[in-house]
């Protein structure tokens, strides 16, 4: 029988494109198999993913998660007190390998629902319970908050400038006492005006509000105004491109919001934070316990591009980046309002 040389050619190709679409659809087939197998989750906090602050930070990491593996995952958004537990839980009897519990208010609801499925991994962003299967992951926003007092002191034409907060509570208080002394770390005369929206959940999501507060410091000589206020602030930052004065944006980068406006933004890395709950569960990683995150840990700091790039001078970076140093090498000592629940300066 006569083979002829073009027939083995011809068998030699076919085998090895059947071997490659076997190796193709293994690799397809694991690739499926490790995506079902990972579920993670997260509840967003009241305001919902998309408020161009905290839980937009947040959202922005789990979708870096879910682009680069290709691994969906479950996500529910607060709007009412009653849904944290309800969510947490449902996401637990799911299935879920990890849960992401957005902000401090959902401490007390996690604090119950995590010792009922002691399996499922949890992390709480901006608060601590103390429970083996949660991982709660803290920022120094005193930090970050005292780089862009110092900036805004130096930028400050009248001496004068505001603060306006989300909900009156320690942490909110953390991000005032932080800035009150960056400011005064420039500017040991400077006058901060600061004002707390509410005492409710609803101080977070009332720009309208944000708006009216910081218009009343820039009527009282404030030209820049910082904002930790969650979706109110974005008010903040109209009232200053209203009135053609100056806002600090907070949490994610905002300067793009009212470009020439915003001085700069109190980069809170939430982003990064979300990103590797996700990807170190996934990997098996994955530890319980506390992570602090401050300048040393690049988990806060400040934001320069191109739409703020006109309004800091050279120097002013130079020396907030001295600033920065100095705070991390200890030089500088940065007060945290919330060790003692008092400020050092007003």
């Amino acid at each position: 029988m006569n083979i002829h040389p073009e027939s083995l050619i011809v068998q030699e190709i076919f085998m090895k494109k059947i071997v490659l679409a076997f190796i193709t659809v293994a690799v397809m087939c694991f690739g499926l198999s490790q995506a079902m197998a990972f579920k993670p989750a997260v509840v967003f906090d009241m305001g919902g993913k998309f408020d161009k602050s905290f839980n937009e930070g947040i959202w922005n990491g789990t979708e870096k998660f879910r682009k680069e593996t290709g691994i969906k995952y479950r996500e529910f958004e607060v709007q009412q007190e009653a849904q944290r537990e309800q969510f947490l839980r449902k996401l637990a009897q799911r299935g879920s390998d990890i849960v992401i519990a957005v902000g401090f208010a959902q401490a007390p609801a996690l604090q119950k629902v995590a010792s009922e499925f002691p399996n499922t991994k949890f992390s709480i962003i901006d608060m601590v319970v103390d429970l083996p299967n949660v991982q709660s992951i803290v920022f120094k926003e005193q930090e970050g908050s005292f780089l862009v007092g110092a900036l805004a002191a130096m930028k400050s034409e009248t001496g004068k400038v505001g603060f306006v907060g989300g909900m009156d509570i320690p942490l909110i208080r953390r991000f005032a006492c932080g800035y009150v002394q960056g400011v005064k770390h420039i500017n040991p005369g400077a006058t901060v005006f600061q004002k707390m929206t509410g005492t409710t959940p609803a101080a977070w999501n009332d720009p309208a509000r944000g708006g009216e507060l910081a218009k009343s410091m820039y009527d009282d000589g404030a030209d820049i105004v910082y904002a930790a206020a969650g979706g109110t602030g974005l008010g903040v930052l109209q009232a200053a491109a209203d009135n053609n004065k100056l806002s600090i944006g907070v949490d994610s980068n905002q300067n793009h919001i009212q470009p020439g406006s915003v001085l700069t933004s109190m980069l809170k890395r939430v982003d990064v934070a979300s990103y590797e709950v996700f990807k170190t569960a996934n990997e098996g990683t994955w530890k319980s316990g506390i992570k602090v995150l401050g300048l040393a840990e690049d988990g806060v700091g400040w934001s320069l591009d191109q739409h703020n790039v006109g309004l800091v001078e050279k120097d002013m970076i130079m020396r907030v980046e001295m600033i920065r140093g100095d705070i991390i090498s200890g030089k500088i000592k940065v007060h945290d309002y919330m060790s003692n629940n008092s400020c050092p300066v007003q």
